[in-house]
């Protein structure tokens, strides 16, 4: 892809990364994620109640990918992550939050890599997906009535972890078994497709990385990949990748490390990776390191988050970088826990 004058002139005067943060620090990013488990004193700790399901999910999948997944107790996530689930049959973000899609997913994402999904009742869990299907095939994030794309997705990787929706290898699935309409699924997210290629959150709104994730993502799921325009979309991702190498969400804006995962997933499931500078990315990806404390930021010298961490070294993962095990790009699970769910 051509640049500017200006771009290839800001390109060369960028600052390197510093020297000591070359390197993937595996043992600052494990001491990092260890270290917040145990803070539960801390007015973070409070203020991310509502997303907390879902940062164990981050915390837990980061480790993996360093092949320290057994630096948590097990038994005690195990426990806490099945307190969460409410009568409904999915899971809120904490034992007081209200169950909705995304903590339920992430629910799911941890059981699959602790190897216990047979604690969790399935059935429950499905009937309760299912029942936030609307009538134009999208889905309500919880009984308040949200829709987003990014819901669509959380249902059906749901069902396909754990083994509930059927493969869909001649086209569209139709209704699953336990009333998942794929079909209207499928319609409604290709109604959010724009004209650049991406996909927004609902019908009509403007591009996003990570929308375009989810619905990449939900499309493979859905066995209708073929429903993408894949050099359009494509050609649209790779132009996320800024002066700096990293990679922005939206044109105009800011690189942020988390668009390492929402651009690179898709990227990957459609087989464009080389599209962008890879070195470049994992050279931003890098620099955004606290070599003190551990852990990834948003962008270099910001603080470091279990959020940006997760997605830093899953971007690092995709492209088969730095020793981390490979994640798969659809499920966003170590490709060894999908490969374990492939043969239950």
């Amino acid at each position: 892809f051509n640049k500017s004058p200006e771009e290839v002139s800001l390109t060369l005067t960028m600052p390197a990364p510093r020297p000591e943060r070359a390197q993937l620090l595996v043992d600052k990013h494990r001491n990092y994620i260890v270290k917040i488990s145990k803070s539960r004193d801390s007015f973070e700790y409070y203020a991310t109640e509502h997303f907390r399901l879902s940062g164990i999910y981050w915390g837990l999948c980061a480790l993996y990918l360093m092949g320290e997944e057994d630096a948590l107790d097990r038994e005690e996530l195990i426990s806490w992550v099945l307190s969460c689930q409410k009568p409904e049959g999915g899971f809120g973000a904490s034992e007081r939050n209200d169950c909705h899609i995304l903590p339920t997913l992430s629910a799911v994402q941890i059981l699959a890599m602790v190897g216990r999904l047979d604690l969790v009742d399935a059935d429950k869990v499905v009937d309760y997906v299912a029942g936030l299907q609307q009538e134009d095939g999208s889905f309500y994030g919880d009984y308040t009535g949200e829709v987003d794309t990014r819901f669509i997705y959380a249902a059906l990787a749901c069902l396909k972890i754990l083994g509930r929706l059927k493969d869909c290898c001649d086209g569209l699935a139709g209704v699953d078994g336990r009333g998942i309409d794929v079909r209207k699924a499928v319609e409604y997210i290709v109604g959010c497709q724009n004209f650049d290629g991406g996909y927004g959150a609902t019908p009509g709104n403007e591009s996003h990385a990570g929308q375009v994730f989810t619905c990449v993502a939900a499309l493979q799921l859905a066995g209708a990949l073929d429903k993408v325009d894949a050099d359009l979309l494509c050609w649209w991702l790779a132009e996320r990748q800024t002066a700096s190498g990293g990679l922005n969400g939206r044109p105009e804006k800011l690189q942020d490390v988390c668009y390492s995962w929402w651009c690179l997933s898709s990227l990957s499931i459609l087989k464009r990776l080389h599209w962008i500078d890879q070195d470049r990315l994992v050279e931003f990806i890098l620099d955004c390191q606290d070599e003190i404390d551990g852990g990834i930021s948003d962008r270099p010298e910001d603080q470091a988050d279990v959020y940006h961490t997760f997605f830093g070294l899953a971007g690092i993962s995709l492209l088969g970088r730095s020793g981390l095990k490979p994640i798969d790009p659809t499920l966003a699970l170590p490709c060894e826990v999908v490969d374990r769910l492939c043969h239950r």
